[in-house]
């Protein structure tokens, strides 16, 4: 076989694969997604159903061992006052976290959707996406050493002869402290600091969507300019404010990290599971508690699917 030959060969192989993928669309699809598929299927779903499985089985109470025997108690035990507590206070803190997103991130939103243009947009851009350029646990460890009691927020307040007000917010009980650094306040900023870019993207790009001429026929229809935000405005934008809680919710929902360095020792749903799963051994509990932020952002999620939150994504 001459060298033109044998190079020929292999050209004709590719030649005939690419040809037959050409003439069936359907195989070169089935091709390309069947990676990703097993991956995902096995690894990522594998992973989830293994969870829910360790979630129906339980611990004896004598020996410490798991019961491979199905069963409910498991998650009857979520339902006792102090894990009842702990799932409550994750909900509310994630609710708070992503109302107070959406109020601050609207008006930047609106300015970089309306008024914005050519490099001041891309200073919006860069201003919102450069906190998530940096290290997660340096921002963390960065606000608890601005909000502790010899940090600059508190010199701030002593400055201006305003600490007698940040002491008597701190003495307000649940949400206060002996410092901002550990308080239920202190983790609110910290969650909110952190998430605020992911609330602030969805809502820009829902708001570049809206055409002006709506905000100005309702104003020559005589609406003051409270009525054009409530009625057209606020209701057009609200796939995006949706679409960011998303973000907001579910992450605050689910983080641990947070909690565990800035605030108080009452518990988050993340530290408990880490708490079950590692130092007392109690995998089907931890599975449990793993489970209620899936059950819960799966609501979320068809309630947002049919506010049509997915178009701002």
């Amino acid at each position: 076989m001459t060298d033109a030959t044998a190079q020929a060969a292999p050209k004709g192989v590719l030649t005939s694969i690419s040809d037959a993928l050409w003439r069936n669309p359907r195989l070169t699809v089935l091709l390309l997604l069947t990676p990703p598929a097993l991956w995902l299927g096995i690894i990522y779903l594998g992973s989830l159903f293994a969870l829910l499985a360790q979630s129906f089985f339980s611990i004896d109470e004598f020996s410490g061992l798991i019961v491979y025997e199905f069963t409910l108690k498991t998650y009857g035990e979520l339902f006792t006052p102090a894990n009842f507590d702990i799932i409550l206070r994750t909900v509310v803190m994630a609710a708070a976290v992503t109302v107070a997103a959406a109020i601050v991130s609207f008006p930047i939103a609106y300015f970089a959707a309306r008024y914005a243009r050519g490099k001041w947009k891309a200073l919006f851009y860069l201003g919102v996406m450069l906190p998530l350029w940096s290290s997660y646990l340096v921002k963390v460890y960065s606000w608890k050493l601005i909000l502790a009691k010899e940090g600059i927020l508190n010199w701030l307040f002593e400055t201006l002869h305003l600490g007698w007000l940040l002491n008597a917010y701190l003495a307000i009980p649940v949400i206060g402290g002996n410092s901002l650094s550990v308080s239920w306040t202190g983790t609110f900023l910290v969650f909110l600091y952190v998430w605020l870019p992911f609330m602030v993207l969805p809502i820009q790009a829902s708001l570049e969507r809206v055409p002006p001429s709506m905000l100005e026929a309702s104003g020559d229809l005589g609406a003051t300019p409270g009525q054009s935000f409530r009625h057209v405005l606020l209701p057009l934008a609200l796939p995006g404010v949706i679409a960011g809680s998303i973000f907001t919710f579910s992450l605050t929902l689910g983080d641990y990290i947070i909690p565990q360095i800035v605030g108080t020792s009452r518990r988050f749903i993340g530290q408990a599971v880490y708490a079950y799963q590692g130092t007392a051994g109690n995998i089907p509990l931890a599975a449990a508690f793993a489970v209620v932020p899936i059950v819960i952002m799966g609501v979320y999620l068809w309630v947002a699917k049919r506010q049509g939150a997915f178009d701002a994504l």
